[in-house]
């Protein structure tokens, strides 16, 4: 097996009542303008080494996908935890923002996005299979998928196991 691989089957079990998941990202409309993304993947780095030091800042975990789109999908505590990085005068977010604001937005440059999901954790299922800690389940916790999980219904509380 590859290193980090658990074998098997596992589904996520997070031991709060709801997750926020953040998606975030950025698109390079004009790639020949290579010297405006850098400085926000920079940024981005700067983000995310802070979060990572500052637990209590509420961050659970992320992943990350790079091309002409970035992608990363990330696990809060809560949509106040996200909004309270994003306005924090102490944090390293807010000038970085407001230069994109001021230097970038409405050029067609680069384009930014996010969405925020606030989600209830007995309205969520996940599996994974032979693959090496991630999503939901690397953010918070994760459990061997056996007897009364074993299909996405069970998994969501949609049907109970069948009796033996």
């Amino acid at each position: 097996m590859g290193q980090g691989i658990i074998p098997g089957r596992f589904t996520a079990v997070p031991e709060t009542e709801t997750v926020t998941v953040f998606l975030i990202g950025m698109r390079a409309n004009r790639w020949w303008k290579f010297g405006k993304l850098l400085p926000m993947s920079t940024a981005m780095a700067r983000m995310l080494n802070h979060l990572v030091a500052t637990p209590e800042a509420g961050l659970l975990g992320f992943h990350s996908w790079f091309g002409r789109t970035t992608i990363m999908l990330s696990y809060w505590e809560s949509p106040e935890h996200i909004q309270r990085f994003a306005t924090d005068r102490t944090a390293p977010h807010l000038e970085p923002w407001r230069k994109f604001m001021r230097e970038s937005a409405g050029s067609g440059d680069i384009g930014v996005w996010h969405e925020t999901y606030q989600v209830a954790v007995r309205d969520q299922e996940s599996v994974y299979s032979d693959m090496p800690p991630f999503g939901l389940g690397a953010a918070t916790k994760s459990a061997p998928i056996g007897r009364g999980s074993n299909t996405a219904r069970q998994r969501l509380g949609r049907q109970k196991p069948a009796k033996v």
